[in-house]
C-alpha cells in the first residue's frame, strides 16, 4: 500500500511541478498573486468587521464548540422531515428512530473507546496533500472546458443544456469538490507553520471557493455547490479563520443558493409561474422525497429488497444507477430517478436491520473523524472531516449513492482505520511503517 502511495504522490508532484514551470501558469500565479498583495493591503479590508464582531456569539459552549459536530447531520435530517407536509408513517417513524438512535451511538459512543492512551495519527507530507489537490482541480477545470464545448454553452444560461452534458464529461468537474479539500488542507497548514498570514489564508479560501462554485454554478448544477460552501465553512470554523458570524452569513448564502437556483430553473423549464413561492420548489422537493421513502417503508420490511445490489448499481459498469433502480422498484420505469434520503438506500438493501447497522457505521466514521481533529488538530483531518460530513448533510436528501463519494468514504475509512491501528501494538508487528 505505501508502494502505490508513493508512487502516485511522485507522479503527481512531477505533473504539478512541471505544470507550474509553464507560461500558462507562471501568468495565472502571478496575477493571483497580485490581486492577493492588493486585497490585502486595500483600503476595502480595514473596513470589514473585525473576527470580534458580534463576538458574544462564541459565549455559547455549542456554538464555539460543536456547530460541526456529527449530531448535526441528525439535526439537518429533522429540519428536512419539517420541511415537508408529508405525512410519515408509524413504520416510517419506527425506523427513522431506529436510524437515529444508532448514527448517535456509532458517533458518539463508540469513538469514545479509541485514541485513550495514544495519540499517534498518519502524518501525510503536505506537499504531497497540495500536489494531489491541484492536479484534481486541474482536471475537474479540464472536463467543465471540454463538458461546455461538447453542448455548444452555458447550462446556466440555457438550461435545456444542463440535459445535454454527457455524465462522462461533467462527473469529472465534481473532482473541484475534493480539490478544495485538499488545497484548503494546505493553505491551513501554512497558516498554522506561520508561512501566510490570516488576511491572506482567508483571501486564498475566498478566491478558492469563487472559482470552484463559478464552474459548478456554470453547468447549473446545486449540490456540489452547496459542497464547496459547506467544506469551506467547516474547515474555516477548525481551523480558526471564520467567524461564527460569517458562518451563519454563508450558510444563508447557501440556503438562498438551493432555493434561487431551483427557481429560476424551474421557471426556465416551465415547471413553475413567476408567482409560484420560491420555497415552494424547496418544500415540493422535501414532500416527494419523503414520499418515496414512505413507499420504500413499506416495500422493504425488516431485511431489505436487493440485499447489496443497490449499492452495486453505484458502480459505472452497471446498466443502471442506484436512483434508476429505485425509480424502476417505485415507477416501474427505468428512465426515472428518485432520491431516497440518507436511509433510503439502506432501507432497499437490508430493510430495517440495514438502516440501524448502516447508519452506526455512518456515524463511527463521521464521529471518530470529529475526535481525531479535536485531539490532533491536523489540517489534513480537518479537510477529510469537512468532506466526508458535508457529503453526509447532503446525503440526508439525496443519499449516499454516487460512486466518486463512495471513494472517498472508502478512502476516509482505510485512513481512520490505518490510525486506529497505529495506535496498537498490531501496528508495529505487522509493519514498520505504512506511510513515511
Amino acid at each position: 500500500m505505501s508502494g502505490i502511495y508513493s508512487l502516485i504522490t511522485k507522479i503527481l508532484r512531477n505533473i504539478h511541478s512541471n505544470l507550474r514551470k509553464m507560461v500558462l501558469f507562471k501568468v495565472i500565479f502571478k496575477i493571483l498573486s497580485f490581486f492577493e498583495d492588493k486585497w490585502i493591503n486595500s483600503f476595502f479590508v480595514s473596513l470589514y468587521p473585525k473576527p470580534s464582531f458580534l463576538s458574544f456569539i462564541n459565549k455559547n459552549k455549542i456554538i464555539s464548540h460543536y456547530l460541526f459536530s456529527p449530531l448535526i447531520v441528525i439535526v439537518v435530517f429533522a429540519i428536512f422531515l419539517l420541511l415537508s407536509i408529508e405525512p410519515i408513517s408509524l413504520n416510517l417513524e419506527i425506523t427513522l428512530a431506529i436510524g437515529f438512535i444508532s448514527y448517535f451511538i456509532g458517533s458518539m459512543i463508540i469513538p469514545r473507546f479509541f485514541f485513550k492512551k495514544k495519540k499517534n495519527i498518519i502524518n501525510f507530507s503536505m506537499k504531497d496533500i497540495y500536489s494531489i489537490g491541484f492536479c484534481l482541480f486541474i482536471i475537474a477545470t479540464l472536463f467543465f472546458v471540454i463538458s461546455i464545448a461538447s453542448v455548444g454553452g452555458i447550462p446556466i444560461l440555457k438550461p435545456s443544456l444542463r440535459y445535454a452534458l454527457k455524465p462522462i464529461l461533467s462527473m469529472p468537474v465534481f473532482l473541484v469538490v475534493p480539490a478544495v479539500a485538499l488545497l484548503g488542507a494546505a493553505y491551513l497548514n501554512d497558516y498554522k507553520k506561520g508561512k501566510i498570514g490570516f488576511s491572506r489564508v482567508r483571501f486564498r479560501f475566498l478566491l478558492l471557493m469563487l472559482i470552484s462554485t463559478g464552474i459548478i454554478v456554470s453547468l447549473g448544477y446545486r449540490t456540489p455547490i452547496i459542497a464547496i460552501l459547506l467544506i469551506i465553512v467547516i474547515m474555516g470554523y477548525y481551523g480558526k479563520i471564520i467567524s461564527t458570524w460569517e458562518i451563519i452569513v454563508a450558510v444563508a448564502i447557501g440556503f438562498a443558493a438551493i432555493i434561487g437556483i431551483g427557481y429560476f430553473r424551474s421557471l426556465a423549464e416551465y415547471m413553475v409561474t413567476k408567482n409560484t413561492n420560491p420555497l415552494y420548489t424547496l418544500q415540493s422537493r422535501a414532500d416527494f422525497t419523503v414520499h418515496v421513502l414512505n413507499l420504500l417503508s413499506y416495500i422493504s420490511g425488516d431485511f431489505g429488497l436487493l440485499h447489496g445490489k443497490l449499492i452495486a448499481s453505484a458502480i459505472p459498469t452497471s446498466e443502471i444507477g442506484p436512483r434508476m433502480l429505485i425509480g424502476k422498484l417505485l415507477a416501474w420505469r427505468t428512465q426515472v430517478t428518485l432520491t431516497p434520503t440518507l436511509i433510503g438506500p439502506m432501507f432497499v438493501d437490508f430493510g430495517r436491520f440495514g438502516v440501524a447497522i448502516g447508519m452506526c457505521l455512518l456515524g463511527f466514521i463521521i464521529g471518530i473523524g470529529h475526535k481525531i481533529i479535536r485531539l490532533s488538530k491536523n489540517p489534513f483531518y480537518i479537510g477529510l472531516y469537512a468532506l466526508l460530513l458535508t457529503y453526509a448533510i447532503l446525503g440526508v436528501e439525496t443519499g449516499l449513492l454516487d460512486i466518486q463519494v463512495l471513494g472517498y468514504y472508502a478512502i476516509g475509512v482505510v485512513i481512520y482505520l490505518l490510525c486506529i491501528l497505529k495506535n496498537t501494538s498490531l501496528y508495529d508487528k505487522l509493519s514498520k511503517s505504512i506511510f513515511s
